[in-house]
């Protein structure tokens, strides 16, 4: 009954209308209204818009935005994974998202990125939104490529190597809240350091968490960045790990996650390529490394790489603060990662980086920080479900159960970067061979009386 009641809800379409205040809303459809929950931001929209104004990109971003409203108000079924939208949205140039290039590559994306079924129809805007005004920002002459950039040991890691290799050429895409590279002046002078758009849900209406359209948001922006840029490269920060990684650890019913991949990305350029007639690159240049390969080219560079204030926990802020102040939890699948990562490259971080600094412990209160008391049931199931994401991830490179996935994720790879599969199987192979090697060596530097040993089942 359970399985014909999953097919019946699979069935029947959300719907959700990203429509302005005053436009009628369908029957039985939820308003996302644009300028209450869909958010152009003024600030934002001064940095991306400050050479010209494309109505266009503004109905990109609230596509984007309408894409991440459904996902975060309907709750995955119980049973399977897929929902159904069917999303109404008001732009300012229907007659060219009617068109079915536009339509397919939306849904292509949305559909992979997802793993949902969705369905897109629009109609003209009662009221075109509030131009920028022009501002005076700089963007050098020598501007090539666009990278998205974070807070992350990743972003810092990847702008050092590019910089290194093409001085002067690359504009950052702020994604965090804010730059700690930058001074509020300098922030202030600079195109792309805030996101333009923003959904706003009440607490209430927050149903479901996995929120894969994040991937969506950040390639629209940085492809909105290189468009206005002039631009045709895009780099993509995300070492070996964290692009394949969330493709082939997957678990239960769960969809593949995309969001970073190369097949999903080639998708975001199909989408630009129909809206303009032109796409910028989206560019993997350290796809056959490991994020510990990574910093250690990084730390490598002549000129000094800078790791202070880097973030990479995936925990929120009060479950992760210690005396007022917050640090990482150390045992997340984004902590870990790191910490392997910062091992492989010979560096090692100050006392206090973390909630749970000392991994060689048995116990995982015993790993807390002093005066930190909130190890509770979600702080520990983020810390064995990071054990077991990297363990599954080291397990795969001898796995014959996974031999056929691995198989299917090379051809993949293969299509979209445009080489030889069984060149993208052996990169493959030997990316999660040294991910194995790496994790077993970190497993020997926190010894087998670490929880974390009990845990693990690719052990030295």
């Amino acid at each position: 009954m359970r399985a014909l009641e999953y097919a019946a809800s699979n069935k029947v379409p959300h719907l959700i209308d990203a429509v302005q205040h005053e436009d009628q809303i369908r029957n039985g459809a939820r308003a996302a209204l644009i300028d209450k929950n869909i958010i152009l931001s003024t600030i934002g929209l001064e940095k991306y818009f400050f050479a010209k104004w494309e109505p266009l990109l503004v109905d990109l971003m609230v596509v984007a935005a309408a894409i991440e409203y459904c996902d975060i108000v309907h709750r995955r079924p119980p049973l399977g994974w897929a929902r159904s939208f069917d999303v109404r949205i008001a732009v300012h140039l229907p007659e060219i998202w009617q068109k079915s290039n536009v339509q397919n590559s939306i849904v292509s994306a949305a559909n992979l990125l997802t793993g949902d079924k969705w369905k897109f129809s629009f109609e003209k805007r009662t009221r075109p939104a509030e131009r920028a005004q022009e501002q005076l920002l700089e963007l050098g002459s020598s501007a090539k490529i666009v990278m998205p950039y974070s807070d992350g040991l990743d972003s810092r890691a990847v702008a050092a190597l590019i910089a290194s290799q093409e001085r002067d050429s690359l504009v950052r895409v702020r994604l965090g809240a804010r730059g700690s590279d930058q001074s509020v002046p300098l922030r202030r002078r600079y195109p792309f350091t805030v996101v333009p758009y923003a959904v706003r849900v009440s607490k209430r209406d927050r149903r479901e968490s996995s929120v894969r359209s994040r991937g969506f948001k950040f390639s629209v922006v940085t492809g909105a960045a290189a468009h206005l840029s002039g631009v045709k490269r895009v780099v993509v920060t995300e070492s070996g790990q964290g692009i394949f990684g969330p493709v082939l650890t997957v678990s239960g019913h769960m969809h593949p996650d995309y969001r970073v991949h190369p097949t999903f990305l080639r998708k975001i350029e199909s989408i630009f390529y129909s809206l303009f007639g032109e796409s910028p690159r989206y560019e993997f240049p350290r796809i056959w490394s490991t994020k510990g390969e990574t910093i250690a080219a990084a730390i490598a560079l002549p000129s000094k790489f800078d790791l202070s204030n880097t973030r990479s926990c995936w925990q929120q802020s009060r479950q992760v603060s210690v005396d007022g102040r917050r640090i990482q939890c150390g045992v997340c699948a984004a902590c870990l990662l790191r910490r392997i990562s910062m091992h492989r490259a010979g560096l090692s971080e100050p006392r206090k980086t973390y909630v749970c600094d000392d991994l060689s412990l048995p116990s995982l209160d015993n790993c807390a920080a002093l005066g930190f008391s909130r190890i509770g049931r979600a702080f520990r199931e983020y810390a064995i479900a990071g054990v077991l994401y990297l363990d599954h991830l080291a397990s795969m490179a001898e796995s014959k159960l996974h031999l056929e996935v691995k198989r299917r994720i090379a051809r993949e790879v293969a299509s979209a970067e445009d080489i030889n599969s069984s060149t993208a199987e052996k990169n493959l192979q030997e990316l999660l061979e040294r991910h194995r090697d790496e994790w077993i060596n970190f497993m020997r530097h926190v010894g087998s009386k670490s929880f974390i040993y009990d845990i693990a089942s690719v052990r030295p």
